[in-house]
């Protein structure tokens, strides 16, 4: 096992950022970026053994600094989302009875950490073997989240899988949810609407317009949202079928099935990739890129808790207190197969 050597990536203000390489079998290659712990491009072998990057990211620094600008519209390609990955309604929240306000940056609403989130930050890097370790210190009312956050992410590629371990600690109670928002397409180009995606799970959370769990988890069953056996993403995307109808898309989240052997499985029959997707995770976010500036060139699979559970107390906690330990452990696998697996 070695440890990858930092390469100068750029300069963001007046700190460098770093890459860092990390190389498995049959030319597998993952790059990291210290800069929002962003997995930059994962290029992996096809059927016939052909390699081509599998995710969205852009080639250089610049393009990750100016997605960031406060007017732009950010899609978080390959980042570390934090504080708190998804959705908070009106930016607030009551913990241990105190109200906290954190800023609105989708519509009525607080994204993915606010405009200062965890994706904007140059994280600390240590190679470890096979991996990189990335840590970054989140003060005590950093975009209005109480506690000082110290946070961790690994990554290690391991094979043919790339393994994401998260840790967090706190000096005062605080909510805490991260996740990866990696943007997949398997066939290197064009749209991912002819993959078949399988998700394990036999509910999700309705949402309002502006993407809000409404109530309870609901089946799926009988609605777009079933992904229980493979099917292809694009299938109810404007289906002429109104009870299938899906016209803007997919950004919801699943309640993953407990003791389930994989959270989803993605597949391209183009090229025959297969993502395998575990996570000790509750919840699983589909986004299949209703907004990015080419739709539908590419989709997220976030492990998560799920949106607003500051908010909602029925909903898997997401409170970390001190002398706690935040952990969660996410895995991308990719190998190949002649056809979309079943079972």
């Amino acid at each position: 096992m070695t440890a990858p050597v930092p390469e100068f990536f750029g300069r963001a203000g007046d700190t460098d950022v770093h890459r860092y390489t990390l190389t498995g079998p049959g030319g597998l290659t993952v790059r990291i970026l210290d800069y929002g712990a962003v997995i930059q491009s994962i290029e992996a072998p096809d059927r016939d053994g052909e390699l081509a990057n599998v995710v969205l990211g852009f080639p250089d620094l610049d393009g990750y600094v100016a997605n960031n600008r406060p007017d732009a519209a950010r899609v978080f390609l390959g980042a570390a989302i934090g504080r708190f990955a998804n959705r908070i309604a009106g930016g607030t929240f009551t913990l241990d009875g105190v109200r906290h306000r954190v800023p609105l940056n989708d519509g009525k609403n607080s994204l993915h950490g606010g405009p200062e989130g965890f994706d904007t930050r140059v994280w600390s890097a240590v190679p470890v073997p096979d991996g990189v370790q990335l840590s970054l210190t989140s003060p005590d009312g950093d975009q209005g989240y109480p506690g000082r956050l110290a946070a961790e992410v690994t990554y290690r590629l391991e094979g043919s899988a790339l393994h994401l371990s998260y840790r967090a600690t706190t000096d005062a109670p605080t909510v805490v949810n991260l996740t990866n928002h990696t943007y997949w397409n398997l066939a290197a180009a064009g749209e991912v609407f002819d993959h078949r995606l399988e998700i394990a799970a036999d509910r999700y959370c309705p949402t309002d317009a502006a993407l809000i769990p409404l109530g309870a988890p609901v089946p799926v069953a009988g609605t777009p949202f079933d992904f229980r056996r493979p099917s292809r993403i694009g299938a109810r995307i404007a289906s002429a079928d109104p009870q299938l109808a899906l016209a803007d898309g997919y950004d919801h989240n699943w309640v993953l099935d407990a003791g389930a052997p994989f959270a989803a499985r993605a597949w391209d029959p183009a090229s025959g990739r297969l993502l395998t997707v575990r996570t000790t995770e509750p919840g699983l976010q589909f986004y299949s890129g209703n907004h990015l500036p080419s739709r539908g060139a590419g989709f997220a699979l976030e492990a998560q808790h799920f949106p607003d559970s500051p908010n909602r107390p029925d909903f898997p906690s997401t409170v970390l207190r001190p002398g706690e330990v935040y952990h969660q452990e996410t895995t991308y696998e990719l190998t190949t197969s002649s056809e979309p697996p079943v079972g």
